[in-house]
């Protein structure tokens, strides 16, 4: 095999992306923890929190997520029973349902983020000149984009969310 393969630019700026998450990943996973979240559920509650209405339908959640649609369910369930989110029937379509953040759920998130921006400034964008962050935001817009075009599934942003939940 050739050595200068290795070399490869796309293969250093995959591996620095692997290397800055698992190194953010582990931070964050740390600070969830003293909240008594786990990623997944600080991921949950954050989307629901930063969706029109605090809610998502259970499918879009899914697809915003690194979840299955069985496992969105099971997290679910897990929130729902420490209180930190609810269902809701959709009244278009009875076949689907809400995730809806409670109030304990908004006050469990307004607990942990503050540690969460400290983390996020210090070892992430409190490395970057504006400039710089400008431009990887686009950069990983677009990466997101191509390789989970579900990642805004059900927000205002997207164009083919439900009318029921975009403002008005």
């Amino acid at each position: 095999m050739d050595q200068n393969v290795f070399d490869d630019p796309r293969i250093t700026a995959v591996g620095l992306l692997f290397e800055a998450h698992a190194g953010l990943s582990a931070r964050f996973a740390a600070q969830f923890e003293e909240h008594g979240l786990s990623t997944v559920e600080f991921e949950v509650l954050t989307r629901l929190a930063r969706s029109p209405g605090n809610q998502l339908r259970m499918t879009d959640l899914a697809a915003q997520t690194s979840l299955s649609t069985s496992g969105v369910t099971r997290v679910v369930d897990r929130m729902e029973r420490d209180g930190l989110l609810t269902r809701r029937a959709c009244p278009s379509d009875r076949r689907s349902s809400y995730a809806v953040v409670t109030a304990a759920g908004l006050q469990r998130l307004d607990e942990t983020l503050p540690g969460h921006l400290r983390i996020i400034e210090e070892w992430f964008t409190g490395q970057l000149e504006p400039e710089a962050l400008d431009a990887l935001l686009d950069g990983l817009r677009r990466v997101r984009d191509a390789v989970h075009p579900g990642a805004t599934a059900g927000s205002a942003a997207n164009p083919t969310a439900d009318p029921a939940t975009t403002p008005a």
